[in-house]
């Protein structure tokens, strides 16, 4: 049997990838071009820690907390199951029933109304209180959205984010698993190591798992 191939679920770093509004958007500047009479290319790139596919830190929420080069990146490698849900707002309860918490280390949400790269909705799901609760108290390593946050976009509160962090639950947002079929994979997605960052991009991939 050939081996599976792997899928790439971040997104395309560029200047029209959608960010939050009033972050920094992303922007390149070529430093030197071989076109240029140069001898190598050679860009500069601005962009907010997080645009596109990232991890979060706990210090991106909460004052003194481990800056994301501190975060044990096991977290984000290993075994992992993409998850449909069915409510457009938010990922609920009832989008865990039937899994066995004890036997799914990370987990990543396919919500109903995917978000294309230069796509924003102020609207986009989020993973609600409830649920957050039950995925920390099992203890899972990681949680993953297709949306550009763990919580709603007006919260002040960020509760679901702080319910993960006493959890010690992983985080990943602004996935893209609009090809992704919901079942097993292998998971690849370590955040850079940026001294004391609140966030970092990841290369975030997924290798379907083979029947043993």
């Amino acid at each position: 049997m050939s081996e599976a191939r792997w899928i790439d679920i971040s997104r395309a770093l560029q200047e029209s990838i959608a960010v939050w509004p009033g972050d920094t958007r992303f922007a390149r500047r070529h430093v030197m071009t071989i076109e240029g009479g140069c001898s190598c290319n050679v860009s500069t790139f601005t962009f907010s820690a997080h645009t596109g596919a990232h991890a979060d830190a706990p210090s991106h929420f909460q004052p003194g907390a481990p800056s994301i080069d501190q975060v044990p990146v096991d977290a984000y490698i290993g075994p992992c199951r993409v998850v449909a849900t069915r409510d457009p707002t938010a990922v609920r309860p009832s989008d865990l029933e039937g899994l066995d918490l004890r036997f799914e280390p990370r987990l990543l949400f396919k919500t109903p109304r995917p978000l294309a790269d230069d796509e924003w909705r102020d609207d986009f799901a989020h993973l609600s209180v409830e649920a957050a609760r039950i995925l920390a108290q099992a203890k899972v390593k990681l949680v993953g959205l297709d949306t550009p946050s763990i919580d709603f976009m007006t919260s002040k509160t960020l509760e679901a984010h702080k319910i993960l962090l006493t959890g010690g639950v992983a985080i990943l947002e602004s996935l893209d698993l609009r090809s992704v079929a919901p079942g097993f994979y292998d998971l690849v997605a370590p955040p850079l190591k940026i001294a004391g960052a609140d966030a970092a991009p990841v290369r975030a991939l997924l290798r379907p798992r083979l029947a043993e």
